[in-house]
C-alpha cells in the first residue's frame, strides 16, 4: 500500500480556502497565479511542479491555522524551507492542487543560552545565520554543509542533514535537543526544552527529525552548541587509492582522536570539473604540467590547546603518513584564508558538476572499512555496463558517506543519457551498496526521487511500521503526500 494525498478539493472549496488564508495571513503572504517559479522548481532543476498557492506564515500559530483550514477543505500541504533539497521532497507535484507552505518568514533567533550551551531558533533561520549567532557568543553550532548560506534549520532537521563535521559532532539529529512542531491536525506540540536528560515516555522529537515534513511541520528547534575550538587547521593530502585514504583515516583517528573533525575524499574527476568550470578556484598540489592527482583528502583538526600545538600534531601526522607511504604529498593551510580556499574547492564540486550537465546522483553510505571494495567493484561494473561513463566520487569518507555520481560519457547529451540509463545505473549502484552493507540514502533523504527504491529495498516490516506511523500521525494524509512512503 502506498500512502497518497487526501481527496482533492473542488474549485469552490479552494476559493473559500483562499479567502480564509488571506484573512489569516494577509494578502501579501498568500501568493497565487504567475510568479511562483521559485517555489515550484527544485535546486537541481529536475523537479518542476505547479502550486495551487504559496503561503508564508509568520509563526507557529499561523502555521497551525493554515493546517486546520487545509484539513477542512481537503487541500494537501508541501512544507518548504530554503528549497535546497536534492530529492524533490519540498517541490509541489504538477497537479496544481497542492499548497506550498514556506517557512522563510519564520527566521528569529529566539534565545541563546550560553550556560546551557543551547540556542532556540525558528525553523526558517538560515543555517549560516545560526552559526553566526552562536559565534557572537563565543560558541559553535557545528552543522556545516555547502548550502549553509541558503538552507534552513527546519529543512536540515526534516532531512536529518549531515555535512562535513559528522565525524565529530554527528548529524542534525544529534545537534537537536527539542522541537516545536505543528501536527497534521493543526495542533502545536511544544517541546523546546533544552534538556539533555528527559526520560518521560516516547521521544517524539526523533519521530519528526528525518521525516521530511510527512508527519508534522517543524516550526522551531532548540539546538546544541559547543565551545569554539582554540585552533582549527585544515590540510590537503594526495593518496594513490581509496585503500590508502582509509589507512590515513585510521592513522588520523589514532593520532588526533576527537580533535579530528573532518575527513573528505575527492577523486580526480571531481577536481577536474571544478578546474574546468570554476577556474578561479585554487587547485593546490596539482602539478601545472601533470595530471590531476587520483585521490585527494581534505582533513580538518579542531584543537583545544591552541594553534601551535595543533600545527605540531597535524604536521607530525602527515610526516608519519608520508613515511608509511599512505600519502604522496600534503599541504597545511597557513591561515584562515587558505583554509577557506581548501573547503571552497571541496564544496564547489556539486556546482561544477551541475555546470557539466545533468547527472545521476547517489548519496550513499557504506561502512568505512568496505568503501575501497565498494569503489573498486562498482567502478568496474559501471565501466563494463556503460562504457565511457564518468564517475564523480567525493564525500565524507570519515563517516562512510559518498556522493557517488555518474556523468554521461564525453560528447553524449546528458539529458538523453539520464533518460535512457538512470534506472539501470541506479539498480547497479544500489545493488552494490546493499552487497557492501550500505544505505541508499545517507544525508539527502528519500523525497520523491527514492520513494519507490525505498519500498523495494527496505525490509517489509520497516515499511509497514513507517506506513502505520504515517497514517496514525497524519490521518487525513495531508502533509507532503507522495514523499518517503
Amino acid at each position: 500500500m502506498t500512502v497518497t494525498g487526501i481527496r482533492e478539493a473542488g474549485d469552490e472549496g479552494r476559493q473559500t480556502l483562499l479567502g480564509e488564508l488571506q484573512g489569516l495571513l494577509g494578502g501579501n503572504h498568500v501568493l497565487t497565479g504567475i510568479g511562483l517559479e521559485a517555489y515550484e522548481r527544485d535546486w537541481r532543476k529536475r523537479w518542476h511542479g505547479r502550486a495551487w498557492a504559496v503561503v508564508r506564515p509568520a509563526d507557529a500559530a499561523q502555521v497551525a491555522q493554515v493546517v486546520q483550514a487545509c484539513v477542512r477543505h481537503q487541500v494537501s500541504i508541501v512544507p518548504q524551507g530554503g528549497h535546497t533539497g536534492l530529492v524533490g521532497g519540498g517541490t509541489p507535484d504538477d497537479s496544481g492542487s497542492q499548497l506550498v507552505l514556506s517557512l522563510q518568514r519564520m527566521n528569529r533567533i529566539r534565545e541563546v543560552d550560553a550556560d546551557n550551551l543551547t540556542m532556540t531558533v525558528d525553523a526558517g533561520c538560515i543555517l549560516q545565520s545560526v552559526q553566526s549567532a552562536a559565534a557572537e557568543h563565543g560558541l559553535l553550532f557545528p552543522l556545516s554543509l555547502a548550502a549553509e548560506g541558503s538552507c534552513t534549520i527546519g529543512g536540515n532537521l526534516a532531512t536529518n542533514a549531515g555535512g562535513t563535521q559528522v565525524l565529530r559532532y554527528g548529524n542534525a539529529r544529534e545537534l537537536c535537543l527539542g522541537l516545536e512542531v505543528v501536527t497534521a491536525e493543526g495542533q502545536v506540540l511544544e517541546g523546546l526544552g533544552g534538556l539533555r536528560k528527559d526520560n518521560t515516555g516516547y521521544d517524539l522529537r526523533d519521530l519528526f527529525i528525518g521525516s521530511e515534513g510527512t508527519l508534522g511541520i517543524i516550526t522551531a528547534a532548540t539546538l546544541k552548541l559547543v565551545p569554539q575550538p582554540a585552533a582549527t587547521l585544515t590540510a590537503l593530502a594526495i593518496c594513490s587509492s581509496p585503500e590508502r585514504a582509509v589507512a590515513l583515516l585510521r592513522l588520523a583517528r589514532s593520532r588526533l582522536g576527537a580533535t579530528l573533525t573532518g575527513f573528505e575524499l575527492m577523486n580526480a574527476l571531481s577536481r577536474e570539473l571544478v578546474a574546468r568550470h570554476l577556474p578561479q578556484i585554487a587547485q593546490p598540489l596539482w602539478p601545472s604540467a601533470g595530471a590531476c592527482p587520483p585521490w585527494s583528502v581534505l582533513l580538518e583538526q579542531s584543537d583545544e590547546e591552541g594553534p601551535e600545538h595543533a600545527q605540531r600534531r597535524l604536521e607530525s601526522l602527515l610526516a608519519h603518513a608520508m613515511e608509511l607511504g599512505l600519502i604522496e604529498d600534503a599541504a597545511v593551510a597557513k591561515n584562515l584564508s587558505e583554509s577557506r580556499a581548501l573547503w571552497h574547492l571541496r564544496e564547489s564540486i556539486p556546482l561544477a558538476q551541475a555546470e557539466e550537465g545533468l547527472n545521476i546522483k547517489h548519496d550513499i553510505s557504506v561502512p568505512v572499512s568496505r568503501i575501497p571494495g565498494f569503489i573498486d567493484a562498482t567502478d568496474a561494473d559501471l565501466a563494463r555496463a556503460f562504457p565511457g561513463c564518468r564517475l564523480v566520487n567525493f564525500g565524507h569518507l570519515g563517516d562512510g558517506n559518498l556522493h557517488y555520481n555518474v556523468q554521461a560519457p564525453a560528447g553524449v547529451v546528458a539529458a538523453d543519457f539520464l533518460a535512457q540509463q538512470e534506472a539501470a545505473i541506479n539498480t547497479l549502484v544500489y545493488d552494490s551498496v546493499q552487497a557492501h552493507g550500505g544505505s541508499i540514502s545517507a544525508e539527502h533523504g528519500i523525497g520523491r526521487l527514492k520513494r519507490e527504491e525505498l519500498a523495494q529495498r527496505k525490509s517489509p516490516v520497516a515499511m509497514a511500521l513507517m506506513r502505520r506511523l504515517k497514517s496514525a500521525l497524519d490521518p487525513h494524509h495531508i502533509l507532503n503526500p507522495g514523499r518517503v512512503v
